[in-house]
C-alpha cells in the first residue's frame, strides 16, 4: 500500500474520527454533547472529503437509529456521544445486537450519574461491558489510553464488528478526548479474513429479498438467535482479547487500570521501580472480553493487585472475578470528574508491599 504517512498535533477526539475516516467509515451520525464535540466536528468536516455521509440528527435516539439504517446496507457506519447520550442510545444498541448489525459507537465517557458535569470519568464501564440495553447480547469493548491508540483503535473495531456482525464500542473519556499529543496518521493495512456482507440489504433485482429484524415472535426461533449470539462471543472471546503488562514479570504487585487511569499508573509503577519496589503494571486494551488469564496467572504465583479506577470500583469486580479469592485485590478511585493522582497510587502500593 502506497504510504501516506503524517504527523500530527491532534486531541484524542480528533484521532478517533481520523482513524474512523481511514479505516472506511462512510456514515456518520451523532449529536453535539461535550466532551466529545471536537468529534463530531471533524467528522462534519472532513466526511465530504471522502464521499461519506454526515448528519446531525435531532437527538441521541435518532442518531443511533440512523446507524441502524446504513448499517444495515453494509456500509462502516459509526455513531459518538458522552454517558447520557450512550444512555439513550442503548435500545438501538440492543436492536443493532439482535439483528446482528455491524457499527461502532464510542463513548467518550463524562462524570455522572444524571447529567453529572463534563469532567472526565469511567463510571460508563459496568454500561459498556455488560451489554448496556436490554436482552442476552455483549458489545466487543476497547479502551485506548493515548490518543494515538484513540486513532490505531479505529480499524480493529471496525474490523471486529464485521467480522462478528455486532456493535463495537470504544470507551474513552474527557480528559483523553479532550488532551493534545503529537500522533502519526499512518495508513491501515485491511484485513483480509472478513466475510462477505451477503446478508446486506443492497437491492433485491434478481434475487431473492432480505429481511433484518429482531421481532422473532416464535420462541424457537429466537432461542436459535441467542444461541447463535453466544456461540459468536465465545469465538470473540477466543480471538479478540487483548491487553499489554509492563514490568509484570517479576512484579510482586501489578496496577490495573486502563483509558487515562492507566497513563496515572504508569507513571506510579516507574516511580515504584525506583524506589526497588516490584510494582508492574497490567492494562485490559479490551475490556470486554477481559483478559481475565493473565490476572489469574499472576494470582496464582501470589501477586497482590491494586485496580485504579475513575470511578467508585467497577472494572475492580472483573479482577475480583479472576483472581477468585487466591490474592489480595485492593481499590482506589476518585469521582465526580476528579482524575486518581500518582501519589496515592504509590503511597497504596508501598503499603500493600510492606512499606
Amino acid at each position: 500500500m502506497k504510504s501516506n504517512t503524517q504527523r500530527v498535533l491532534i486531541s484524542g477526539n480528533e484521532a478517533v474520527g481520523a482513524g474512523a475516516l481511514r479505516a472506511g467509515v462512510r456514515a456518520y451520525y451523532g449529536y453535539p454533547i461535550t466532551p466529545q464535540n471536537e468529534l463530531t466536528a471533524y467528522m462534519a468536516q472532513h466526511m465530504p472529503d471522502v464521499g461519506g455521509v454526515f448528519v446531525q440528527a435531532e437527538s441521541e435516539l435518532a442518531a443511533v437509529n440512523m446507524v441502524f439504517g446504513s448499517a444495515a446496507t453494509g456500509v462502516r457506519t459509526m455513531t459518538s456521544s458522552s454517558s447520557p447520550g450512550i444512555s439513550l442510545k442503548q435500545e438501538g444498541i440492543s436492536y443493532l445486537a439482535g439483528c446482528e448489525l455491524p457499527a461502532v459507537i464510542v463513548n467518550v465517557q463524562r462524570a455522572g450519574p444524571g447529567l453529572g458535569n463534563i469532567a472526565p470519568a469511567q463510571a460508563d464501564y459496568w454500561q459498556a461491558t455488560r451489554g448496556g440495553g436490554h436482552g442476552d447480547y455483549r458489545t466487543p469493548v476497547l479502551a485506548p489510553y493515548t490518543v494515538q491508540e484513540c486513532y490505531d483503535c479505529m480499524p480493529i473495531a471496525f474490523d471486529i464488528a464485521d467480522r462478528y456482525r455486532t456493535p463495537v464500542l470504544v470507551l474513552s473519556d474527557g480528559r483523553l478526548g479532550q488532551m493534545m499529543e503529537a500522533t502519526e496518521l499512518h495508513d491501515f493495512e485491511p484485513a483480509t479474513d472478513l466475510p462477505p456482507k451477503d446478508w446486506a440489504l443492497d437491492g433485491c433485482k434478481g434475487r431473492a429479498p432480505r429481511r433484518i429484524l429482531s421481532l422473532m415472535l416464535k420462541e424457537k426461533e429466537l432461542e436459535e438467535l441467542n444461541l447463535r449470539l453466544q456461540a459468536r462471543y465465545k469465538e470473540i472471546e477466543a480471538n479478540e482479547t487483548r491487553y499489554e503488562t509492563y514490568q509484570a514479570d517479576d512484579a510482586d504487585l501489578w496496577l490495573v487500570a486502563y483509558g487515562s487511569s492507566a497513563r496515572i499508573c504508569k507513571k506510579a509503577m516507574r516511580l515504584a521501580r525506583a524506589e526497588g519496589l516490584k510494582v508492574g503494571l497490567m492494562r485490559p486494551i479490551t475490556l470486554w472480553p477481559y483478559p481475565s488469564a493473565p490476572i489469574a496467572q499472576a494470582a496464582g504465583r501470589g501477586a497482590k493487585f491494586l485496580v485504579v479506577e475513575m470511578s467508585a470500583g467497577q472494572m475492580v469486580e472483573d479482577v475480583r472475578l479472576a483472581v477468585e479469592g487466591r490474592s489480595a485485590v485492593e481499590f482506589t478511585g476518585k469521582m465526580g470528574g476528579f482524575v486518581p493522582e500518582v501519589t496515592t497510587v504509590l503511597n497504596l502500593a508501598r503499603k500493600m508491599l510492606g512499606g
